[in-house]
């Protein structure tokens, strides 16, 4: 059963980081610019009540969760949202209050920003808050939408942790248990500009039934009905490894580099589409499809 509500996945700011690097919060205030491009323009066109919506930003995940939070805050009202509230959940116990699930309950848009996307599994894995998020997207309109390690942790499984200069040495990626809102993909974010895409190789090869998604700077996917969409100034990557003929990965020791043939890579733009189901890209500016003239 296809859920009802829409995901809106976002690789983050130029500079604004996130797993294991440790200057993600400086500067924070200059990097949340991807506004200007109309990502945050479409989580509040395409929520329930559009500038009407109670969108709740949630900075768990950060170390600055005042200053992410007034960013966002102030991003969204200047876009013309009318009720933007800032919901900080600080550990496991108040994840489970009533308070905060009751919040969750009423919110048409939940916005989890940047930071350690392990630490925001581990405080809100299992708890009822995370079981209100789950059980809205699966049967109202209702909009989970994250950026970096927001949305690094929507699927079901995530990288956390992993050197990207290292990345396809056998053993040099971490991943685990996401929120489980979107079943076998696994994302990375920062893609581009942190060159990452030995990150997904590694993740894909290791269950070539996972598709990999790689999120640039600027850059998001919005995705609904099984459908994904482009949004934003940068690339989406898309790793699939269903076609994958040949690895060395369970015959080379911990830290040896890893070999794989016929890895199938697709990159998107702004408004080209990748349907889950078919698992085929379609580009929306196709030199092959002009066009007609009238």
């Amino acid at each position: 059963m296809k859920p009802v509500g829409k995901l809106i996945i976002i690789g983050g700011a130029v500079n604004k980081g996130s797993f294991s690097e440790t200057d993600y919060d400086q500067n924070v205030e200059k990097n949340l610019n991807f506004f200007e491009r109309g990502i945050l323009r479409k989580i509040i066109t395409e929520s329930k009540n559009k500038e009407n919506s109670i969108i709740e930003v949630i900075t768990t995940a950060s170390q600055i969760p005042q200053i992410v939070g007034a960013e966002y805050k102030k991003a969204f009202e200047f876009l013309g949202a009318k009720n933007v509230n800032i919901l900080d959940i600080h550990n496991r116990e108040e994840a489970n209050s009533d308070a905060i699930v009751a919040r969750a309950n009423a919110a048409d848009v939940v916005m989890f920003t940047g930071g350690d996307q392990l630490r925001l599994t581990s405080i809100l894995g299992g708890t009822r808050f995370h079981d209100a998020i789950l059980l809205k997207y699966q049967e109202q309109d209702f909009i989970y939408s994250g950026t970096s390690a927001g949305a690094a942790a929507a699927s079901e499984n995530m990288i956390y942790q992993g050197s990207s200069s290292e990345a396809l040495l056998k053993g040099e990626i971490k991943t685990t248990q996401g929120l489980g809102l979107i079943d076998n993909v696994i994302v990375d974010t920062h893609f581009v500009q942190r060159g990452r895409i030995g990150r997904l190789f590694q993740a894909v090869v290791n269950n070539p039934r996972t598709l990999g998604i790689g999120l640039g700077e600027d850059t998001g996917l919005f995705i609904h009905n099984d459908v994904m969409t482009a949004v934003g100034s940068g690339l989406v990557i898309i790793v699939d490894g269903r076609f994958i003929k040949d690895t060395n990965l369970t015959n080379i020791n911990l830290g040896e580099p890893i070999s794989i043939d016929n890895l199938t890579v697709h990159v998107m733009s702004m408004n080209d589409h990748y349907d889950l189901t078919t698992r085929k890209l379609t580009i929306e500016n196709s030199q092959f499809n002009p066009i007609p003239q009238t």
